[in-house]
């Protein structure tokens, strides 16, 4: 099999990962539009990940966060975001690079996207508090393997209903007849 020195799985998860940016870019200037709101799940071990040490204890591999009603003050740069959100009624205050997001979704339209972490960032098993957010480590390495394929990255949009391939009459019509327009045509 051909190596492949280009790594579209790398340059894949790196542009759906931009999805995820822009959407939160919006999100932090304008707002929530609509019943939006988003899911979002990540390594809490990997580098530049900033929570308090109670959130490390309570959250030690990972963590999802809910960007919907109670949350504040978010900021996103090309790196990473940062937002505030209260656990237990106790206020916080997070910082996520997009290199450790292994899953966003909007429930609101069934919209989702999943991430395989890079093998630097699962490696990392020691937590980084209180990390400069603006490092440019956090983003992969080309030289770096990714754990798995670029299609594990794609969307999870929910299944629509097959078409039916078949031209059967329905069962039941609703007063009328489908008449195919061949029949009309000049041959």
């Amino acid at each position: 099999m051909a190596v492949d020195h280009i790594r579209y799985d790398i340059l894949a998860q790196d542009a759906l990962r931009g999805v995820v940016r822009r959407v939160l870019m919006d999100a932090a200037k304008n707002g929530l539009p609509g019943e939006h709101h988003f899911y979002i799940s990540f390594d809490t071990r990997a580098e530049g990940v900033r929570l308090s040490p109670r959130m490390r204890v309570q959250y030690p591999e990972e963590m999802t966060v809910v960007l919907q009603h109670q949350f504040w003050d978010l900021e996103v740069t090309e790196i990473d975001f940062e937002v505030g959100v209260a656990f237990g009624g106790i206020p916080e205050r997070l910082a996520v690079p997009f290199a450790a997001i292994k899953g966003f979704f909007d429930p609101s339209v069934q919209f989702g996207l999943q991430f395989q972490q890079d093998a630097g960032a699962e490696e990392s098993s020691q937590p980084q508090e209180d990390t400069a957010a603006g490092s440019e480590s956090t983003r992969a390495a080309p030289e770096q393997k990714a754990v798995a394929p670029a299609i594990a990255a794609m969307p999870v949009v929910a299944n629509p209903e097959p078409k039916p391939t078949s031209q059967a009459e329905p069962e039941n019509p609703a007063g009328g007849e489908v008449v195919q327009l061949d029949r009309f045509r000049k041959k």
